[in-house]
């Protein structure tokens, strides 16, 4: 392993998501964020202006399945009973959102790579985009098919009273994170036809700073206007460290 591999694989996720606002701001990149974020803001404002019209309803009714047991720890359990409901649903609304924007979002990684790379971008027109968009979607399918029997799993043992309340949301956390982390690095594997299990695998070799970039980007999912921002920030960081860790990986895929 070279030095220089030594020392991008020591790079934390913070570090990435730091790297991708830097890299929104790339002359030649800014016009390919526009459309995933013109989405991202359409969809998502909407999708949270609905969801905190909806809160005072949800989090009472939650709440009620506390056992009584339980009721003298309600002032701490309130609050992870709210983070869960944002946690649910700001997974749900962003998996939406990026199933729209995915094929902007594919293009936005490959414009990226190529420049972090000094390669010669692409030329991808609408039409270009138009024939991925079949293949963008079966990927889309396979990270869906990967998510929800996980989810309901978790949403079943929220309602064991006691554990459901306490640990459920901490273990929420850290699958949303894990997930959007899947959600973003997955544009540049993609992009160079590599397999979702051997992607899977590959960000299981780096799962701390992938937990480390996904969290953050949960966080920030969670955030009014931060929201709004957040996707085409998370496809440059992911690309970013695609570059960095696991670029090694196009040239196995191409002899295969």
């Amino acid at each position: 392993m070279t030095h220089k591999q030594q020392v991008d694989n020591s790079r934390s996720g913070f570090h990435y998501f730091m790297k991708g606002w830097e890299l929104l701001a790339l002359p030649g990149i800014r016009r390919f964020v526009i459309l995933p974020l013109l989405v991202n803001i359409l969809l998502m404002g909407a999708a949270f202006w609905w969801l905190f019209h909806q809160l005072g309803t949800w989090i009472p009714l939650l709440m009620s399945h506390i056992p009584d047991w339980l009721q003298w720890l309600s002032y701490l359990i309130w609050p992870l009973v709210t983070v869960s409901i944002l946690l649910v649903f700001s997974y749900f609304f962003s998996t939406i959102t990026n199933l729209i924007a995915a094929p902007f979002n594919g293009l936005l990684a490959e414009q990226l790579e190529a420049r972090l790379t000094g390669h010669t971008p692409p030329s991808s027109g609408l039409l270009d985009i138009l024939k991925d968009v079949p293949r963008i979607m079966r990927r889309e399918m396979q990270k869906l098919a990967y998510y929800l029997p996980r989810a309901l799993v978790l949403v079943l043992l929220y309602f064991i009273p006691g554990i459901g309340q306490t640990l459920i949301p901490v273990i929420w956390f850290l699958f949303s994170a894990w997930m959007l982390a899947v959600q973003y690095c997955d544009y540049p594997f993609d992009n160079h036809k590599i397999s979702f299990p051997v992607m899977r695998q590959a960000l299981r070799q780096h799962k701390i700073a992938n937990l480390q970039l996904g969290s953050l980007i949960s966080l920030c999912t969670m955030v009014p206007l931060l929201n709004l921002l957040i996707m085409p920030v998370a496809v440059c960081a992911a690309t970013s460290m695609w570059v960095d860790r696991y670029r090694h990986l196009s040239a196995t895929a191409n002899r295969r």
